[in-house]
């Protein structure tokens, strides 16, 4: 009976929050941008998650002008759709919205070309190639066991070499962007203005600023303050209020 009514609770807050996006969807049509808004937060407060919400949520934050919020919600959309060159392309719009302009440091040597590598598919797709690869390792296994010519055999046998090398770059790739996925912690900036310290604490010396929209990677926390680095290499202590992280 417990699992009957479990059950019909899922349904119903399911129901309940595909109707909330599809009223988001409608307001939004209707330039309701804030009412919009407001409608896939409430879907957001019951639980569900989706690439399609928060980049719709990012839109209604856009059109509203509010910088930090459009940002966020389009970076929580990246990190569930890796990669969609539409939410990319309106992410991009709502940077250029952004006061503070923090050129990327390029990185070069080994590292970059590893991270570029791995950084071509989400861990989840790398683990999928792995599985698949190791279907088609299973394929030239009974290819080379049924053969009955020397020259099929030879070219299952290098095949199945060539396959397990595959499958160990997949699966190292994957443990790789998980490790680098799990590690970063970007941020958004929703303080109007605020001011990095070079210590965590009121009284340090003012290093630079900031203002809201700009990204940042938290490296550490202590208290009520977080060390974080800019794209250029900037390093400093913000207050941990002052900023929203988006994983």
């Amino acid at each position: 009976m417990k699992k009957i009514a479990l059950i019909l609770i899922l349904v119903a807050q399911s129901i309940w929050s595909q109707t909330g996006f599809e009223d988001g969807n409608k307001l939004y049509e209707k330039e309701q941008y804030e009412q919009a808004a407001t409608a896939y937060e409430n879907v957001l407060r019951s639980g569900k998650h989706s690439a399609e919400l928060y980049f719709n949520l990012g839109n209604a934050y856009y059109k509203q002008n509010k910088v930090a919020s459009a940002i966020y919600n389009y970076e929580k959309a990246l990190v569930l759709s890796p990669g969609n060159a539409e939410i990319e392309t309106n992410l991009k719009f709502a940077q250029k919205m952004t006061i503070d302009e923090i050129k990327e440091v390029p990185k070069v040597g080994f590292e970059k070309l590893l991270r570029d590598f791995t950084g071509s598919l989400h861990y989840d797709s790398w683990a999928w190639a792995a599985v698949w690869l190791a279907f088609a390792f299973l394929g030239f296994f009974l290819g080379y066991y049924f053969s009955r010519t020397t020259l099929s055999k030879r070219i299952f046998f290098v095949g199945m070499f060539v396959l397990v090398f595959a499958i160990l770059v997949a699966v190292l790739a994957a443990l790789f962007e998980k490790s680098y996925y799990e590690n970063e912690r970007p941020a958004i900036v929703f303080a109007e203005m605020t001011v990095v310290k070079s210590e965590p604490r009121t009284t340090a010396n003012d290093v630079f600023t900031l203002h809201e929209g700009t990204k940042v990677m938290v490296l550490e926390r202590t208290a009520n303050w977080d060390k974080i680095e800019l794209l250029d290499g900037s390093e400093g202590w913000i207050e941990t209020s002052a900023i929203k992280e988006v994983k």
